[in-house]
């Protein structure tokens, strides 16, 4: 059992989520509904600071980014990264956020040059703020699109997981199931 009477909402998320079991059982449920795809004897603890320096020519600015849980673990074969971010408030912002941690794990993966193909990367919100979650899903929703142009205007989608919608019946281990409001 974890206690997360004295911690943070940021920090009771990441102390819930570092367990394996946890971690693999929820994001079966809320992406798989409920089929057992993530193994938590198969997850390792990924390295996820990341930096971006934007220069305007007026000012340079160094932006540290940095996401609450990510994993990597292989699907079918396949290596893949899954992280979770904690909300505890409606960000409006998040889609263009969490497209911002994609891209930057994007391209420290070009850099690597053992890489032969980007490892692919799945990002669940965890919401546990008390209002109903209202600000986009998806970048294109930030945009009026011409229908003429819908087509070539790329978008970013996100997953968010609000807590007090959870059906808990779809987490096989019991005590994750118990576990995702106390956080």
């Amino acid at each position: 059992m974890i206690l997360t009477n004295n911690l943070t909402s940021d920090s009771a998320c990441r102390t819930f989520f570092s367990n394996d079991i946890y971690f693999a059982s929820f994001s079966n449920a809320i992406l798989f509904d409920g089929k057992q795809v993530i193994h938590p004897e198969r997850l390792v603890r990924y390295e996820n600071d990341m930096s971006l320096i934007i220069d305007d020519t007026k000012s340079a600015e160094d932006k540290k980014r940095r996401r609450d849980i990510v994993v990597k673990t292989d699907v079918d074969g396949v290596c893949c990264l899954f992280s979770i971010e904690h909300q505890s408030t409606i960000d409006k912002n998040m889609v263009i956020r969490c497209g911002n941690y994609e891209m930057l794990e994007y391209l420290k993966q070009l850099k690597n040059k053992k890489l032969k193909r980007l490892v692919p990367q799945v990002i669940i919100v965890f919401y546990t703020g008390d209002k109903k979650w209202n600000t986009p899903l998806e970048l294109n929703d930030y945009f009026d699109i011409p229908e003429e142009l819908k087509e070539y205007v790329n978008d970013w989608k996100i997953k968010v997981v609000d807590v007090k919608e959870i059906d808990t019946s779809k987490i096989k281990d019991e005590q994750t199931r118990s576990h995702p409001r106390d956080v």
